[in-house]
Order: C-alpha cells, then structure tokens, then sequence
C-alpha cells in the first residue's frame, strides 16, 4: 500500500498540481454559487433522476429505464432554460473578475468627495422627512438597460436635484435614480425585484428593487423606506440596514477611493472600519 502511494505521489509532476488546484478552485466556486440560488433544489432533483436511472437499468425495470433516458436526453437542453437566469449571473460574475475589470469611473479624489457629500446630504433629507428614495450608484457595469426604461436627465449631481426627483408628487418621484460618476444620469427607472425569499415583511418594492438591481451588476443601491425613514443599502444582493450616515458617507468613499474593493461582499462589513489608514479622511 505504501509503494502504491509513493508511485502515485511521484508521477505526479507541478502541471498536475496546478490542473488539480484549478478544478478544486472551480468546483468549490460552482457549489457556493449553486448553494446561493435557487439552482441548489434543481440540482437535487436532476441527481435524483440520474440515480433512478441508474437503478432502474440495475433492477432492469426497462419501461422507466426507457422513461428517464429519454428525460435525459432533452436534460442539457432543459437546465440550459431552467438555469438561464443563474448562468447569466454567473458570466456576469466572472466579467467582473479583476482581470477583465477597468477603473472606477475617472473621477479625481475631490470630485468624489463631492459626489458623496451630495447623495448623503439629499438621503440625510430624505431620512429626516420620510420622503422614499432609490438612489443607484453604477460602478464598472454600466446600466443602460435599466436607464433607459425611465427618463433621461444627464444632470450634475446635487442633493436639490436628488430633492426634486424624489419630491412626492412630482413625475420623476416614482422609481429609482441613477448616478454615473458625479451626474444624475437617468431618474424614474424600473429594475428587477429580488427573488430571495425570507426578508423582512416590512420590506416593499423600493427595498425589493434595490436588492434586484445588485443582484444582476455590481451597483451600490442606497434606499430610504418612506414610511420609517431608515437608510438601508444593497450591494451584492445583500441588504444592510439601518445606517446613519456617517457611515454611509464613509462606505461610499471606502469604495470608490480603493482599487482594491471587494466584489461580492457588502462594502458595509467591518473589514473598512478594521483597516488601518481610513481613506475617506
């Protein structure tokens, strides 16, 4: 047994290592991507059907045997329209990888200081009123898809333009506003709601929206409720509530002072405030 292990061991060489650690690498990424989604109970049943394939051929129980080969065969094709949204999600996620991704969008350190003033003064507004706001920040991924479905401003950003937008009444108040850099690019936009199950009952379309649109770029989603008037943010498809706003105001700087952000986690964990050498002072 030990002379079958060291022969084993010795025939195999760095390329092997290196091929190995990639498809470990890929594997444990697959499962916490399948794990979550929706894709996790699919893939039980599709294993489920394989192993009654498998033992129907055993126990030659040939009528369901011919069954389940013929399920198996249109099977690719079925998950291919089952998954459709969890791939475009997951080749979305490897778009955004570091080697493929440019710089945040140009803006000097100065320019984003002003953009961050701006949207936490009107959101501070909005929080002490009650007024409802959907505020998103595009980042690398751009969102034409979702400006498009509302109105077109292109306006510089200040937090009397954000007032406006959202002022109940007025016909822009309705949907979400889009920044780009240090501009309102579109305002009264509708994005997709979240498919998550078991949030919080209070939570409405606004918040619902908000946590939709992180799930499918790498937007940072600041939302007002309307009704409490408590500051909440999603990035990543993940909700953080309850902010004030310094903290939003120094989340906000964390992520567009540093290079090296973090995709796929809330930028609102304690990793920022642990680091030493806060970048928004």
């Amino acid at each position: 047994m030990q002379e079958f292990f060291a022969n084993l061991v010795s025939g195999i060489g760095v390329r092997d290592a290196i091929d190995i650690a990639i498809i470990a690498f890929v594997l444990y990424k697959v499962l916490g991507f399948i794990r979550e989604t929706r894709a996790e109970q699919l893939i039980k049943g599709f294993l489920i059907l394989v192993a009654a394939m498998i033992l129907s051929d055993l126990f030659h129980l040939n009528a369901l045997n011919w069954i389940l080969r013929g399920v198996m065969q249109f099977g690719v094709i079925a998950l291919v329209i089952v998954f459709q949204p969890e791939l475009r999600r997951g080749l979305e996620y490897v778009g955004r990888s570091k080697l493929f991704r440019p710089q945040f969008a140009v803006m000097d350190k100065e320019n984003i200081k002003a953009m961050a003033s701006a949207v936490v003064k009107a959101v501070d507004r909005f929080s002490v009123n009650k007024t409802g706001a959907l505020i998103i920040m595009e980042r690398e991924i751009a969102l034409n898809d979702f400006a498009e479905t509302g109105v077109i401003l292109d306006g510089d950003l200040s937090p009397e333009l954000l007032g406006n937008i959202f002022h109940i009444g007025t016909p822009l108040h309705d949907g979400a506003a889009i920044i780009r850099g240090n501009r309102v690019f579109a305002a009264a936009c509708v994005l997709p709601l979240t498919r998550k199950k078991g949030l919080p009952t209070e939570l409405g379309t606004r918040h619902r929206a908000g946590i939709g649109v992180t799930e499918v770029s790498d937007a940072l989603a600041i939302i007002v409720s309307e009704e409490t008037g408590v500051i909440s943010s999603a990035f990543a498809g993940e909700l953080t509530r309850f902010l004030d706003i310094k903290t939003l105001e120094k989340d906000i700087l964390n992520m567009y002072l540093r290079e090296q952000t973090i995709i796929g986690k809330p930028p609102f964990m304690s990793f920022f405030r642990k680091e030493k050498g806060d970048v928004s002072k």
